[in-house]
């Protein structure tokens, strides 16, 4: 069974540079518990001469400290902006992008006794945005940092960071069809799926048990997500079979909603006009920087409910996931977008196609999100260059070639 260990205490931090990855940590090494930022003073003083660059964080531990099974991955929920892993002095894997979640394999690398490093840049470079903005790029392991263990059949963990499950509800009537697709990795002849669909109850409204990856299941009189007046969220659920019971399982909320844009009366949400008062959100506070923990999460929330607001502008990026399940709970309606932001590089085309792609992979479920956003001032040097309405193009095809179900702006 998938075992889900959270790896945020016990790491060694440091501003230090180094001419190859150290193999072990000094006295002048800080003690820190994730999530951490190297910006949470000099990112909020006004002076935008806050320290970027590389600073590294390291943590040692031992194998039979993690529960015992066949892969083991690093999930890393937040490394800005650019990261490297290394593992007892092997370089596993580098990621560009500070906003979303991305995983690492390091099962043939672990050894009794392990050293861990994960180098965390925030430089300015030509390759990943955001470069310029009128927000801090706070440095840092700012998210939470987990260990992932599944057996050798397990629901995919190596595709942008997603949940392992796509839910598509469809409602006609007083029914809906839910779509649900899975990905599953050394998947054997025999192993079958179980899918369940509970409501807010937990009770079963639909199961069905084959070895298909896509299935669609029906709800009998659905309870639709309503935004603030009624946000009514149903749980799927997929379990991987086998003769000796249940391998892995994977599940996530979900909503079942229809909406619409109208030029005459605006939003429409399950027919009915729905108006839209709103506030924009970024992920920091003072003396924190982006470090947030649930509690600052929920404060936010509360605040934004608190004085009547319907919508939520999620300025300029990915947000933790525990913010986007938030917007579920209590009504939300949410545009959701990437940090391609205030000046187009055309260097760095690939990282706006990842950033949009991890976004959508790792957010589809939410029935919060209606809008996938594709830049932010993005036309402040002009609007006239041929590679930003290009770049535009791409990531509004890509959009809607992932996302059948939501607009884009």
């Amino acid at each position: 069974m998938r075992n889900i260990l959270n790896f945020n205490g016990n790491w060694s931090f440091t501003k230090e540079t180094f001419a190859e990855i150290p193999k072990a940590v000094s006295e002048s090494w800080e003690s820190v518990t994730l999530p951490h930022t190297w910006n949470a003073t000099d990112g909020q003083d006004g002076g935008n001469d806050y320290h970027r660059g590389t600073c590294l964080y390291a943590k040692s531990f031992k194998k039979d400290s993690l529960p015992e099974s066949k892969f083991y991955y690093l999930e890393i929920r937040g490394a800005n902006s650019s990261a490297d892993v290394y593992l007892n002095g092997k370089k596993l894997a580098s990621h560009d992008g500070g906003y979303s979640t991305w995983r690492v394999n390091m099962t043939d690398a672990l050894a009794d006794e392990n050293f861990l490093v994960i180098a965390v840049d925030n430089a300015p470079n030509d390759r990943v945005y955001p470069q310029v903005a009128d927000f801090t790029f706070y440095g840092g392991l700012y998210r939470d940092v987990n260990v992932i263990c599944v057996d050798e059949t397990h629901f995919d963990l190596d595709y942008y960071g997603t949940p392992g499950l796509k839910v598509t509800p469809s409602v006609s009537g007083s029914d809906a069809k839910v779509e649900i697709e899975t990905w599953v990795t050394n998947k054997e002849d025999g192993q079958t799926l179980k899918y369940t669909i509970c409501d807010k109850e937990d009770a079963t409204v639909a199961e069905l048990t084959t070895a298909e990856t896509k299935v669609t299941l029906d709800i009998k009189d659905v309870t639709l997500w309503h935004g603030r007046k009624h946000p009514y969220l149903y749980t799927a659920k997929i379990e991987l079979l086998s003769g000796d019971g249940v391998i892995d399982s994977i599940s996530t909320r979900f909503g079942c909603r229809t909406y619409k844009v109208d030029p005459e009366l605006g939003f429409i949400l399950n027919g009915e006009e729905y108006a839209l008062r709103g506030v924009s959100r970024h992920q920091d506070r003072w003396g924190i920087g982006n470090a947030l923990l649930p509690e600052h999460h929920e404060e936010d929330i509360e605040l934004i409910c608190e004085m009547g607001a319907t919508t939520i502008r999620l300025a300029h990026y990915q947000h933790d996931q525990y913010f986007y399940d938030l917007c579920d709970e209590r009504g939300l309606v949410i545009w959701a977008e990437i940090p391609y932001i205030s000046q187009h590089m055309p260097t760095a085309r690939e990282n706006t196609i990842s950033q949009m792609t991890e976004l959508i992979t790792q957010n589809y479920n939410h029935p919060s999100i209606v809008v996938w956003g594709l830049s932010n001032e993005i036309t402040m040097k002009g609007d006239t260059d041929p590679d930003l309405l290009e770049n535009h193009r791409i990531l509004n095809d890509l959009c809607h070639e992932m996302d059948k179900t939501r607009l884009t702006t």
